[in-house]
């Protein structure tokens, strides 16, 4: 079945206008919640939509639980060395106030924390609300109202019937580039059309984690002789295991695990495209069923799981990859092998291209070093009053693959923020702002950019 992008033109819709706002953000994840928050306490009026009752997008309702990409990988130095600040860092600093967040704990080469997802979800909103934001939650865009290339704002689904919201300035936050694809605006689907599998990502609860620790290490990533056991299973048992190397972090909460480790594809083994309604529906059904399978292994062969449970999986699958934008520039997979820094860069990415496609994860380390991500790979190439913050901004197929990750997306939401207040305050275009001028804006609210 062929599914339609529908776009409301301005001139012609009729409904209600439930708002006149600067600044209107699609999605309430890191970049969203970031975008919102930086717009707002920069003076400007800003509504947020989320189509679930809380915030987080894939880091709480796709229970991704871990905040990468803040610091530096390495092979000689034995401590983390944070180089990624900023919204990402005051987000970080609200959650340890609270006991959300673990202390950094060992991934491969580099480092990550681990959060507690209630507590994400009550930072966010504490922050948006402290900022002066509002947030319309269970509410879906389903429109977009633009004239010509100029977007004036966006249709929103309720339970209540249809309504508008005009604004200066729209964020797609979405993950998926949702409002440029209901422009019908140009975009990208990975590489051509291959994308990152989806995950399903979940909690183990009654672990003895110092027991599990003793036996698993200190890294996040499974030792040998645990992937060993994982064959043994999948040879002596059948059990749909079809990662081998896998991920488990201690998370914030006593004798509790969070498990990164089902790679899904669908019942034919093609990759699933979760913008499509059957192939996501497929991935969450087949997702749950394989969460159960390695539960059943931790229980069977991982020493202090013997009373472990599922406590909870993602509320959607996880997803890495959709839609990405054609946008003014593009990062591309040589900006990152080539570690690139730019004057323009209004942010810092050390995570490796962790590449989810095919039979095994891809892992390409940046030693020692960073890339830095353009002003314009926010900016979509066609569309004025628009931009996108997180995973759908432009980049190449394995430059995306390390550039998605949570300390990034927050931080892309905030250049967005503050390039959507720069806009409006100057009545200019988002696509004649200099990078440079919102990196400096960026190291005035601690980036360290420089």
């Amino acid at each position: 079945m062929k599914f339609q992008n529908i776009y409301i033109e301005a001139s012609n819709h009729s409904l209600p206008v439930l708002a006149e706002v600067d600044v209107l953000v699609a999605g309430g994840g890191a970049a969203g919640v970031a975008a919102a928050e930086t717009a707002a306490r920069q003076g400007n009026k800003v509504l947020l939509i989320e189509k679930y009752g809380f915030l987080g997008g894939a880091a709480v309702a796709g229970l991704s639980g871990t905040i990468c990409g803040l610091y530096l990988a390495s092979d000689t130095n034995k401590k983390p060395e944070q180089i990624v600040y900023g919204f990402t860092d005051k987000f970080c600093a609200e959650m340890k106030r609270h006991n959300g967040l673990t202390e950094p704990q060992k991934y491969g080469k580099t480092w990550t924390v681990t959060h507690d997802p209630l507590v994400w979800r009550e930072t966010a909103e504490n922050l948006l609300e402290a900022a002066g934001a509002s947030i319309l939650y269970h509410t879906s865009i389903s429109g977009v109202i633009k004239e010509d290339d100029v977007f004036k704002g966006v249709i929103l689904d309720t339970k209540a019937g249809k309504a508008a919201v005009h604004a200066k300035v729209l964020i797609d936050a979405t993950g998926d580039a949702d409002l440029i694809y209901r422009a019908g605006l140009e975009y990208i689907m990975g590489d051509n059309g291959v994308i990152q599998n989806p995950t399903m990502i979940f909690r183990l609860g009654g672990v003895d984690v110092k027991r599990f620790l003793q036996e698993w290490g200190d890294d996040t990533i499974s030792p040998a002789h645990v992937t060993a056991r994982i064959e043994q299973a999948v040879r002596q048992e059948h059990a749909d295991l079809p990662r081998t190397k896998i991920w488990t972090f201690p998370t914030p909460r006593p004798n509790e695990l969070l498990v990164n480790a089902t790679r899904l594809l669908g019942r034919d083994k093609q990759e699933l495209n979760v913008t499509l309604p059957q192939d996501h529906t497929e991935a969450e059904i087949l997702g749950r069923r394989q969460v159960r399978a390695y539960a059943a292994f931790f229980k069977k062969y991982v020493a202090g799981c013997e009373q472990s449970y599922v406590n909870d999986t993602g509320v959607e699958v996880g997803v890495r990859q959709t839609r990405t934008i054609v946008g003014a520039e593009r990062l591309n997979n040589q900006d990152v092998v080539a570690r690139r820094k730019r004057k323009d860069g209004i942010a810092r990415c050390p995570w490796p291209i962790e590449l989810h496609s095919g039979d095994k994860p891809k892992l390409e380390w940046l030693l020692d070093d960073y890339y830095e991500i353009p002003y314009g790979a926010l900016v979509p190439a066609q569309g004025e009053n628009i931009l996108v913050a997180g995973r759908c901004l432009a980049a190449e197929h394995e430059a995306l693959a390390s550039a998605r990750v949570t300390a990034q997306c927050f931080q892309y939401g905030e250049a967005a923020g503050m390039a959507a207040d720069l806009a409006i305050k100057r009545n200019q275009p988002l696509r004649t702002l200099f990078g440079e001028e919102i990196r400096d804006l960026l190291n005035k609210e601690n980036a360290r950019l420089n």
